[in-house]
């Protein structure tokens, strides 16, 4: 599948739900793809990306956005306190928030550096002991605590469990970001962004669609 008949599924999905073309923002998740399908992306007019690793994303995306300018680099993946302050210089959001002691850090953080990313709370709808993400009963109070912090949240994001029906997750996200007055909503991957988009995504996250099967790394 091209870039552009991603796009155009996208589109195709917001006019049957009823939402504004463009409503949705396309994040083409560039983790462990090699620089060469990368820059295909980017010279195609793309500007939007993630990755999942500070570490792998400071390997190669501050040489890429200083030859493509107006670049956006987003963090999906966890995101360990030691390197936040790497981080903001990295991304212009960050969708993994998910604790309170990396709440706290990003905040003493944002007051030093005077900025911060865009911040998206994970929230773990499938309750799986393996996944990162607060729990969905614990997320209005995480919520909360990330709002007297003075972190102002952009959205909520969730990866569904691999083997059950992603709708009820995305619906599950939308409840905890309706009532908490929430409307970034990051939800849906290559397998299922269409219906994602049919429930109110604002960002979905495609990579393998996009670039194909990961490569992976050496060694």
């Amino acid at each position: 599948m091209s870039l552009q008949e991603i796009i155009e599924k996208i589109h195709a999905e917001e006019k049957r739900a009823g939402r504004p073309v463009g409503a949705t923002r396309l994040i083409a998740v560039s983790k462990v793809q090699p620089l060469e399908r990368i820059e295909q992306v980017l010279e195609a007019g793309h500007q939007l990306f993630g990755e999942n690793r500070v570490q792998e994303a400071a390997g190669k995306w501050p040489e890429l956005k200083a030859r493509f300018p107006g670049v956006e680099l987003h963090l999906l993946g966890p995101l360990q306190t030691n390197k936040v302050r790497q981080a903001f210089g990295l991304f212009d959001a960050i969708h993994s928030v998910d604790r309170p002691k990396l709440a706290k850090t990003i905040a003493r953080i944002a007051e030093e550096e005077g900025h911060c990313p865009e911040l998206f709370v994970q929230v773990n709808t499938g309750e799986e002991p393996q996944k990162a993400g607060v729990l969905p009963a614990d997320a209005d109070a995480f919520i909360a605590e990330c709002r007297g912090l003075g972190l102002k949240l952009a959205g909520l994001m969730c990866i569904p469990p691999a083997d059950e029906e992603p709708s009820l997750h995305f619906m599950l996200l939308r409840k905890i970001a309706e009532r908490n007055g929430i409307e970034g909503l990051s939800m849906g991957m290559s397998g299922d962004f269409e219906r994602a988009v049919a429930l109110g995504a604002t960002h979905v996250r495609v990579g393998a669609a996009i670039f194909g099967e990961r490569v992976a790394p050496q060694g």
